[in-house]
């Protein structure tokens, strides 16, 4: 059988959605409970086709992407595209976790490919929702913010942990409630329905911050790093995105941010 990480890395590469969802789903599922193989993987399979991607959306700069108010059918339907694109990329950047990193303990492969199987059913069920609103994935433009800071911290484990799961991911934390309180205005059937969509998310989503959190931490502890101190220093070396209040300071406790990490938030 193949190493799951190598199927995490076949279903990273697949172009279509639903395939990916598909064979994310499969990839999740043979990891089952027996003990995976301790081997590397990396020499085993190359970053050719990473990530796959299909055709549409347009990738655009994230300033140029569709901005349009939600009081209109248009408008939400370009708002749930967004946030279905969003998933698209967390499949990705889940699956890219599992295969890229040797050397890490067993828990962390399972852990990300746990994250991948939710993320595929977060875009499954945005996609279905899409559709139903009369829209696919690809009939609006996307950006590539995600997958850029994934890129960026191709090379380094600890990096990847502080500044996608814990930054970028987390900021979702934070958007999600005013996304809903808009919705909720909005008082549409179809509006209600993105709002418990995204209750799942944000659900799922808090758990996967605490997952980026817990390996951030220990991979703090192996090396003797202070995790406040040191994720100001990756923060400002890698350029990541500036984060802005408001804070979901519930959320974020909830995934697992200390006090002290809460407090720095305006710092960072």
């Amino acid at each position: 059988m193949q190493h799951p990480r190598l199927d995490a890395l076949a279903a990273l590469r697949l172009t279509d959605p639903d395939a990916k969802v598909a064979a994310t789903h499969a990839a999740a599922a043979r990891t089952g409970a027996e003990p995976l193989p301790d081997a590397p993987v990396r020499a085993q399979g190359d970053e050719a086709g990473v990530p796959g991607r299909p055709d549409r959306p347009l990738r655009v700069a994230a300033t140029a992407v569709e901005k349009r108010s939600p009081f209109t059918p248009d408008g939400r339907a370009a708002l749930v595209h967004s946030i279905c694109h969003i998933e698209f990329n967390a499949i990705n950047l889940a699956l890219d976790a599992a295969w890229r990193f040797d050397g890490m303990p067993e828990a962390f492969y399972r852990d990300w490919l746990r994250v991948a199987d939710e993320e595929a059913l977060h875009f499954t069920l945005l996609h279905e929702h899409l559709r139903g609103m009369g829209w696919h994935y690809g009939d609006f433009t996307g950006h590539d913010g995600l997958w850029t800071m994934c890129e960026k911290t191709a090379h380094d484990v600890l990096a990847r942990m502080a500044l996608v799961p814990r930054t970028l991911e987390a900021r979702g934390l934070d958007a999600t409630p005013l996304i809903q309180a808009k919705l909720r205005r909005v008082g549409t059937p179809d509006a209600a329905r993105a709002c418990e969509i995204l209750d799942i998310i944000l659900r799922d989503e808090i758990g996967h911050v605490a997952i980026g959190n817990r390996w951030y931490r220990w991979l703090c502890e192996r090396e003797g790093l202070d995790p406040v101190a040191h994720y100001r220093v990756l923060y400002r070396h890698y350029q990541a995105p500036r984060l802005r209040a408001p804070f979901n300071l519930e959320a974020r406790t909830q995934a697992g941010f200390t006090p002290d990490e809460l407090r720095a938030l305006d710092e960072a």
